[in-house]
């Protein structure tokens, strides 16, 4: 219940000696401040490193062949294979808990030789074999027209899909695209469509710079026939691809006659479990982020109590003429919990207001002067002002707490006696 006589004394209290109230205030407003800031800055460091991984699902990854080191079945150690487009039919088949299987090809490099033409101009690009599902893994964003679709891939049409680098490479500015033919590699293809990154943080300008076209039209116009140069293979939501590669690995190896104990002979990148080991390390620093920030808080808190008390000392005939008038231990204890809760809580979440406007700024300085490398959007979700207030009445409780305690142990003569 509501009781204005309390708060005026508590009001009353804290403007006795200002100075002193604002000193004791500033250890709990600097240590939540710290606190917030510290999680704020190791957020801004996950956003930016969790950023190299782009929009590619995190449950997946890329498989492809290296050299045997180990002879089987007769066959010599060193041996070089292919994937064939069954393997990819056969992993579907055969291994659950699998989204997507999709077999891909590539020719030409990111600043390699001249391998597209167009009129005059000739740029040198990534081609890409892909089926339609590829952009479910890797999201993109369709500008003009359309991504690749299985009418593509069954009919084997010559069609493309090209990036915003290609575009500015071979087109005049404003210059129509849909319905061009560009030359790769010799081969004329029509442009079908235009795209650019989900994840783009500016004009990246490998992934601008890539050309999609269908993997059977692929096979076809570069005589890559039924080979796979490597897949990408993402696993169903709640099953980590992490959990069912060595499946996949070992029915490769039993396909193409490779020793099972074999380690060199598949390569693959997981990003799930490189998504898993950077999310490791930043819950690391966010919990090294509390401790640092309890520490700092804790300082407040150890100068809370303190002057508590001191008001406690300073008080001590008050205390007695309000034991003699009847007040109840539980009174008085309340009492000096109230204040230094009072004191704890709003000079908390002046800090926590404080800290806010810190990280607006740096948000705002951030998007004007562009993307910083592994630095980006540093923010607190509302989960941490809730632990900041937990943090802070819990605080402010064992703050008062031995103050309280010290001035209900007190017995009214001896208090009244204290000039």
């Amino acid at each position: 219940m509501f009781n204005r006589d309390r708060w005026d004394e508590i009001l009353e209290a804290l403007n006795a000696n200002k100075f002193r109230t604002l000193l004791t205030a500033f250890g709990v407003f600097w240590g939540i401040t710290i606190l917030v800031l510290l999680l704020a800055l190791t957020n801004g460091l996950r956003n930016g490193v969790t950023a190299d991984f782009g929009d590619f699902a995190t449950n997946s990854m890329f498989m492809w062949t290296q050299g045997t080191s180990k002879p089987y079945k007769g066959l010599p150690k060193g041996r070089y294979f292919n994937y064939k487009i069954d393997d990819v039919a056969a992993i579907k088949s055969e291994v659950s808990n699998l989204k997507y299987v999709s077999p891909r090809n590539q020719l030409g490099g990111f600043r390699g030789a001249n391998n597209v033409v167009r009129g005059t101009k000739t740029g040198a690009f990534e081609i890409y074999g892909d089926y339609p599902e590829y952009i479910k893994q890797q999201p993109m964003d369709i500008l003009q027209g359309r991504f690749l679709s299985y009418s593509d891939i069954n009919e084997k049409r010559k069609i493309c899909v090209i990036g915003t680098g290609v575009e500015k490479g071979l087109y005049d500015k404003g210059e129509e695209v849909l319905g061009t033919y560009i030359k790769i590699n010799g081969v004329n293809f029509l442009v079908v469509g235009t795209f650019k990154m989900s994840n783009s943080q500016g004009d990246d300008e490998q992934d601008a710079s890539t050309i999609y076209i269908p993997f059977t039209t692929f096979g076809q116009a570069f005589n890559r026939g039924e080979s796979v140069g490597w897949m990408a293979i993402t696993a169903v939501d709640g099953i980590t691809i992490t959990s069912i590669k060595q499946q996949i690995f070992d029915l490769m190896k039993s396909r193409h006659k490779v020793h099972p104990e074999d380690e060199r002979a598949i390569g693959h990148f997981d990003l799930s479990e490189q998504f898993g080991r950077v999310n490791g390390l930043f819950s690391i620093l966010s919990l090294v982020g509390y401790f640092v920030g309890a520490l700092v808080l804790m300082s407040g808190i150890i100068g809370i109590n303190n002057i508590m008390l001191i008001v406690v000392k300073e008080r001590t005939k008050e205390i007695g003429v309000r034991r003699a008038l009847g007040a109840t231990p539980w009174m008085i204890k309340g009492q000096i919990l109230q204040e230094s809760l009072v004191l704890t809580i709003l000079s908390g979440m002046l800090g926590v207001s404080f800290a806010a406007l810190v990280i607006w700024i740096m948000n705002a300085i951030l998007d004007n002067a562009g993307p910083v490398e592994n630095f980006a959007n540093p923010s607190v979700g509302m989960q941490v002002v809730f632990t900041a207030l937990i943090i802070l009445v819990v605080s402010g409780l064992l703050a008062g707490l031995i103050p309280a305690n010290r001035a209900t142990k007190m017995k009214p003569v001896d208090a009244l006696r204290i000039e």
